[in-house]
């Protein structure tokens, strides 16, 4: 099974959000149609999605603000787990980071998830536990 990794065009934002759901990534304010859509308007590279065979088994967000590359929202279709795909997608995201010019980056995992717990534990990441991140949800403008 050959496995493609690809930024996401529109047309992927419906099979984007079916993986979260399978994935059973834990669920935000910007899980619809509209948010992911304004992601990849706004810069078609953040979204990476892994495809096989038609179908997205796999996704992650690589953010870059100017000053830090951020990585978010992994997420791997439980029938395609424990392959490494999940640190393929990483490793994509660094470099696309890393070509911006993002010389540190940051991954945003769900503390209380033991599955991206158990991932980003065993990678090559060092986890910071001198900082915590706060977060408040808006609206967006119609």
């Amino acid at each position: 099974m050959t496995i493609q990794i690809r930024a996401a065009t529109p047309k992927d934002a419906t099979a984007v959000l079916s993986l979260w759901r399978e994935a059973e990534t834990h669920p935000t304010t910007t899980d619809d149609i509209d948010s992911v859509g304004r992601l990849i308007a706004h810069d078609p590279a953040a979204l990476l999605v892994a495809e096989s065979e038609g179908r997205l088994v796999g996704s992650v967000i690589a953010g870059w603000d100017g000053w830090r590359g951020s990585i978010y929202r992994l997420a791997v279709s439980p029938s395609e787990r424990r392959r490494g795909l999940g640190r393929t997608l990483v490793d994509e995201a660094a470099r696309h980071l890393g070509s911006l010019g993002a010389a540190r980056l940051q991954a945003v995992v769900v503390s209380d998830d033991r599955r991206a717990m158990g991932f980003w534990l065993e990678s090559e990441w060092d986890q910071q536990h001198d900082r915590t991140r706060f977060v408040r949800n808006q609206a967006t403008p119609a």
